[in-house]
């Protein structure tokens, strides 16, 4: 885990360069619990508040299953394309998401996003039956993104 998981007791100044974290899938899928390929850097972990900041990365044709949460959650697309509830989210776009079902998520072009989890957990609960059964909406655009779909 990186060193910025604390015991949940610091709440401290924090400053810190993006390309001093390693992304990690490891840690993305135990603090997610999404189908594999999804990774994380974890930039802030306070367990006492039950907040979480991270960046997360999904890769080019990645569908995250329609889900909900025992937290809240706030995403900033940075990068890529989000498609989600008839919206072609794209970088500087936002979504805010509570215990209500939500999603699914497409990323036909993959994407990265800031997100801030505040609440119970980061875990995602969705049901893996309908996930498999998710037909794809969103058409990529990109030249990596086409790749992904063969």
């Amino acid at each position: 885990m990186t060193e910025n998981f604390n015991d949940g007791y610091d709440h401290g100044f924090l400053a810190i360069h993006d390309s001093d974290i390693e992304w990690e899938e490891d840690i993305a899928n135990e603090l997610l619990t999404l189908p594999k390929g999804v990774k994380a850097k974890i930039f802030a972990h306070d367990k006492k508040m039950g907040r979480i900041d991270m960046k997360v990365k999904f890769p080019p044709g990645y569908v995250e299953p329609e889900h909900m949460h025992k937290s809240w959650h706030s995403i900033l697309v940075l990068k890529g394309r989000m498609c989600v509830a008839g919206k072609d989210l794209r970088p500087g776009d936002y979504i805010f998401g509570w215990d209500a079902l939500h999603g699914p998520y497409e990323y036909p072009d993959g994407a990265e996003a800031f997100v801030v989890f505040y609440g119970e957990g980061t875990e995602h609960i969705w049901s893996e039956e309908k996930h498999n059964s998710h037909e794809k909406i969103w058409e990529p655009e990109t030249e990596i993104g086409k790749q992904s779909k063969k």
